[in-house]
């Protein structure tokens, strides 16, 4: 094991799958020489050379394409597409293409590539530059949708994403970027649809997207000290989710949370409440509570955006209202 950032765990995973297979190529804007738009792609060119880290214009929908055909001739690109905004731009290509080409080709050729995306809120980012559309992609079949929340899980599930032989969204929560955390230096590959229970408690299930996951470990650290048992869940995959983990922790305890850092309405968390609903509604003691985003753009202001961004205390306020 050694202690790695989140941003240096991406790095560590793409060099890996390079040198493992000689099919696996970057593409993206600015993946080169400059090292990525949040240095994530630092080095990786040196080693490479530029048949094999493509440097891309600014047309996402174009390179987005590109990417599409090269899978289905037997290359697996990684796509850095950066802001999650930016990957409305290339919603066709995304959406109409390489999700459904495995049903095109009655699953002889699929999309193997990985799309990734930096999601959620960006200080002073402002409305364009703090998205997170995560539940766009969920709701798309044909496509896995993957949003790790710590260092080890951003390795190990970038890997299995990028081996995985259909096209896979790959969220990389802004506010984790800086994490450090333990990750093994042999070859661990997590594999995608395993949710993991991040804390164990018996009280009230705190089931947790992205950068929420950590700020729900605070507040069960925190709750601890008072008596009060947290279990924090991470789904890590959105889809294909673990639902076995997400209801045997919700049948435990009797009593869930959802934190998201999307705003509420039509968010992923409202589809594991319906599952939920659906799968431990006899072992709920209380209702279902979300927490997320305000209903509003961004706002590029300091002083507004703490009004707009789920944190702890909206966190903590959930469980005292579950707990009754």
């Amino acid at each position: 094991m050694h202690e790695i950032s989140y941003q240096q765990a991406i790095i560590e995973a793409m060099v890996e799958e390079m040198r493992r297979d000689e099919a696996v190529v970057l593409m993206g804007e600015d993946v080169g020489t400059f090292g990525g738009l949040t240095g994530t792609t630092v080095g990786i060119i040196e080693e490479f050379g530029d048949t094999r880290v493509l440097e891309m214009p600014i047309s996402e929908c174009g390179f987005v394409g590109a990417s599409v055909g090269a899978a289905l001739k037997g290359v697996r690109p990684i796509v850095e597409l950066g802001l999650a905004d930016v990957s409305l731009v290339a919603m066709d290509q995304l959406v109409n293409s390489a999700a459904k080409m495995n049903y095109f080709h009655d699953g002889v050729a699929s999309a193997s590539a990985v799309y990734r995306l930096w999601s959620g809120f960006r200080p002073s980012g402002g409305a364009q530059m703090s998205q997170s559309n995560e539940a766009m992609f969920a709701h798309v079949p044909g496509l896995k949708v993957v949003m790790p929340s710590t260092p080890r899980d951003v390795k190990g599930l970038l890997k299995a994403a990028i081996r995985d032989d259909n096209p896979v969204i790959f969220f990389e929560p802004k506010g984790c970027y800086a994490l450090l955390g333990e990750v093994p230096e042999d070859d661990e590959v997590i594999p995608l649809g395993q949710a993991q229970v991040k804390c164990s408690g018996a009280d009230v299930s705190v089931i947790a997207t992205g950068v929420m996951v950590g700020k729900a470990l605070t507040v069960a650290k925190k709750l601890a000290a008072e008596g009060i048992e947290v279990e924090v869940v991470d789904p890590r995959t959105l889809r294909p989710l673990d639902t076995e983990t997400l209801v045997a922790s919700a049948c435990k305890t009797g009593r869930v949370v959802l934190a998201q850092e999307a705003s509420q309405f039509c968010g992923y968390c409202a589809e594991i409440a319906a599952l939920l609903a659906d799968q431990a509604f006899d072992s709920l003691k209380a209702p279902i509570k979300r927490v997320g985003g305000a209903e509003t753009p961004v706002p590029l202001s300091p002083r507004m955006e703490p009004l707009v961004v789920p944190g702890e205390a909206a966190i903590e306020a959930a469980i005292h209202s579950v707990l009754g």
